[in-house]
Formats: C-alpha cells, sequence, structure tokens
C-alpha cells in the first residue's frame, strides 16, 4: 500500500521523516503497533509520534491510525507518473531539473558521511565486488560495474533474479563485497543476499531510499539516496551522482594506481584500434 501524505511543513525533523517512511513501507504492521511499540522500534519518543500525527491533522495517534486505514490504495507506475505531472501542471524541463537538484540535495542532507567513507574501504579492501540490481535499478548496476571495473577492481554482475542469483553468490566469500539496491523495499533476491551474508560472511553494502529500515533488513553498509515522493514517479539521478561520487572517492584514495589502471585501458583501446 501506497501512502500520499498531506501537505506538511517543508522542514520536517529527521524523526518525521522516519516516522513517514515507516508507516509507507510498514502500514499494516503500524496499525496494529501502539505507540510505545512504535516509538521503541523506531527510537523516538511518544510525543513525537503524537505531535507527527496533529501535524498531519490528525487529533491523536488513534486519529492518525484511522487516517492510515482510510487511504487509497492505488498504486503503480501509472498513478506515480500522474501524481508527477499533476503537481506542474504538466511536464515542463525547467522544473524538472530543479528537481532533480532537490533530490540530490536532499540526498546529501540524509547521507551518512561516515557510512560513504565505510563503503569506500569496503570496494578497496575486496577482493572481489559483486552487484545485484534488477529493473530500473539494473542500469545503475551496470553503471557501477562499468566504473569500477575501468579502475581494475574485479566486478562481478550478478543474474537479476531467480536460482541464478544463489549459483553467483556462491562464489563470494569472506573476503568480498556484495552491492545491492533495495531503495523502498528489499526484494526476494535481496533477502537471499542478507541471508547468504550471515553463512559466508561477505560484507554488503545498499543503497536505499528509506530513512527507517528493519534491523533484519539492514545491509552491513547503508547509503540513503533521495528519489522523490511514495506516490511520485522514482527518479535515478541522486542514485546516479552518489554512484559517481562513490566511484570517484574510491578513484582518489587509489591515488597513482588509479591513474595508472586508466592510462593502461586507454592505450590499451588505442593499440587495438590501431591494429585492427
Amino acid at each position: 500500500m501506497t501512502l500520499t501524505f498531506p501537505c506538511m511543513p517543508e522542514q520536517i525533523t529527521k524523526s518525521e521523516s522516519k516516522i513517514m517512511d515507516y508507516i509507507s513501507n510498514n502500514p499494516e504492521e503500524f496499525l496494529f503497533a501502539s505507540i510505545g511499540t512504535v516509538g521503541r522500534r523506531l527510537g523516538v519518543s511518544g510525543t513525537t509520534i503524537s505531535r507527527f500525527a496533529r501535524h498531519l491533522g490528525c487529533e491523536d495517534y488513534k486519529g492518525l491510525k484511522r487516517w492510515v486505514a482510510e487511504q487509497n490504495q492505488e498504486e503503480g507506475p501509472a498513478a506515480k507518473m500522474a501524481e508527477t505531472l499533476s503537481r506542474d501542471e504538466g511536464f515542463a524541463l525547467e522544473s524538472w531539473m530543479l528537481r532533480q537538484q532537490m533530490h540530490i540535495q536532499k540526498t546529501l542532507e540524509g547521507l551518512d558521511r561516515e557510512e560513504f567513507q565505510r563503503a569506500v574501504t569496503s570496494i578497496l579492501k575486496s577482493r572481489r565486488i559483486f552487484i545485484h540490481g534488477k529493473s530500473a535499478s539494473a542500469s545503475l548496476a551496470r553503471l557501477l560495474l562499468f566504473r569500477l571495473r575501468r579502475l581494475g577492481i574485479e566486478t562481478v554482475l550478478l543474474p537479476s533474479g531467480g536460482s541464478e542469483v544463489l549459483e553467483g553468490l556462491a562464489n563470494a566469500g569472506a573476503e568480498d563485497t556484495v552491492v545491492m539496491f533495495s531503495f523502498s523495499k528489499v526484494s526476494r533476491e535481496g533477502k537471499m543476499i542478507l541471508r547468504r551474508r550471515s553463512e559466508v560472511g561477505y560484507r554488503t553494502i545498499a543503497f536505499c531510499s528509506r530513512a527507517f529500515v528493519p534491523k533484519e533488513e539492514q545491509a552491513d553498509i547503508q547509503l540513503f539516496v533521495y528519489r522523490g515522493e511514495a506516490a511520485e514517479y522514482h527518479s535515478m539521478t541522486a542514485p546516479a551522482a552518489l554512484i559517481d561520487g562513490l566511484v570517484v572517492a574510491v578513484s582518489d584514495e587509489m591515488g597513482e594506481e588509479a591513474v595508472r589502471r586508466l592510462s593502461n585501458l586507454h592505450q590499451l583501446k588505442r593499440d587495438y584500434a590501431l591494429n585492427r
């Protein structure tokens, strides 16, 4: 179920953002949980949750539950596209580009810099990097694969779905890192990756759009990206920018070795062109 929240103040707190994410992605769980249970799960106070309910125009926590229960359950790409277009009364390239700037800014505000550095270190210290992406995220997986291979980092693209994912993971060991994309939820394949991690010991990096992620769905390193609100078209601008930022940071840490590897690749391309 996708929830469309009413207009709220532009400057909502991180706690309120976390509450919104939790309710949007776990509505059934929320409807059966007490305010104390939700508070403990999110690490926020009951007062914060009650204040959030009033910001939505609900009288109290029970009113918030009634509002969630009454929400329209329509979702899917067509509905999201319609919501996106309705905000600007049609498409305008200038407005779209400005919105992408906002997506990148929100990503910068929500991204944990220490987590980002941990991702850089994990890539540099790994024997191999395995990457999994499906549906729209498959393009991001291939972008990261292309960028890392140019630096001479051994990188493997996992199949997008089915038992073939496990066949690829069978080759991942404790010295490797697996990168996955789990923006709004963890896919069945993502759950396979996380479960296999506990058995083998490889590290995991996840690109995620949620401010709150249940512990059982968390990767070792969580990289936050903002892709738009729940009911609108989800852009890949911020994730692509973060991938390029990650690769540039890795190159910077590699120093002269990165330059040498890129130069060798460039020379190989020149030699191949001359010898054709």
